[in-house]
């Protein structure tokens, strides 16, 4: 059965091919920036257009399924489709992004990366830094329950504190009202590093 990056690397070439601006966020981007979690679901940003829908079904059929009224009104509502992979059913999230500068700032700042360190394929991938925010973004408007996305956030804070930008952080979570949110995830990724550590 395929694993989720060979899922990930058709998808992305499709994208690609129809030149269609994409990024991958949510867990697998998670995974990449080093906090690995299983996963059956593949989550991408992609700033499909109308004019776009056909040309995109029909190089996507061949493997995955995809509804075009589903498609079409993802692109209306600026919300998310489904494509099914075919042989492995891993499920691929699609989501237009808003219309709002976070959401440009993702795609514009997307990086080329290796999918994993023994694989060939690569894919643009969110930062670091936007990882975080769109974590820490879904885990506020979610009620902030969700201690998968939490547990991302602080992990990847605590894997990647050196490289981080941190001031680009700092102005985007003010910008989204998420400031109390990342000082305490800059906290407990400290405290955690301390606890690590002292062992």
């Amino acid at each position: 059965m395929e694993n989720p990056f060979t899922v990930l690397s058709l998808v992305a070439g499709v994208l690609e091919q129809q030149r269609i601006a994409y990024v991958l966020v949510g867990s697998l981007a998670s995974s990449i920036h080093g906090m690995f979690r299983s996963t059956a679901d593949i989550d991408i940003v992609a700033d499909v257009h109308s004019e776009q829908v056909i040309p995109l079904l029909t190089a996507l059929q061949e493997n995955f399924y995809v509804d075009e009224h589903a498609v079409r009104d993802a692109i209306d509502r600026r919300q998310s489709f489904n494509a099914i992979h075919f042989d492995s059913v891993f499920k691929v999230d699609i989501f237009i992004p808003k219309a709002d500068e976070f959401s440009r700032k993702q795609i514009e700042r997307r990086e080329l990366r290796k999918l994993a360190p023994d694989v060939e394929q690569m894919a643009y991938v969110a930062t670091a830094e936007d990882t975080i925010l769109a974590k820490l973004r879904w885990y506020n408007s979610g009620g902030r329950i969700s201690s998968t996305q939490w547990t991302d956030v602080v992990g990847i804070i605590g894997g990647s504190s050196s490289t981080l930008d941190v001031d680009y952080l700092r102005d985007w979570a003010e910008t989204l009202s998420l400031t109390e949110l990342l000082d305490r995830a800059f906290r407990e990724a400290s405290d955690e590093d301390s606890d690590s550590s002292g062992k």
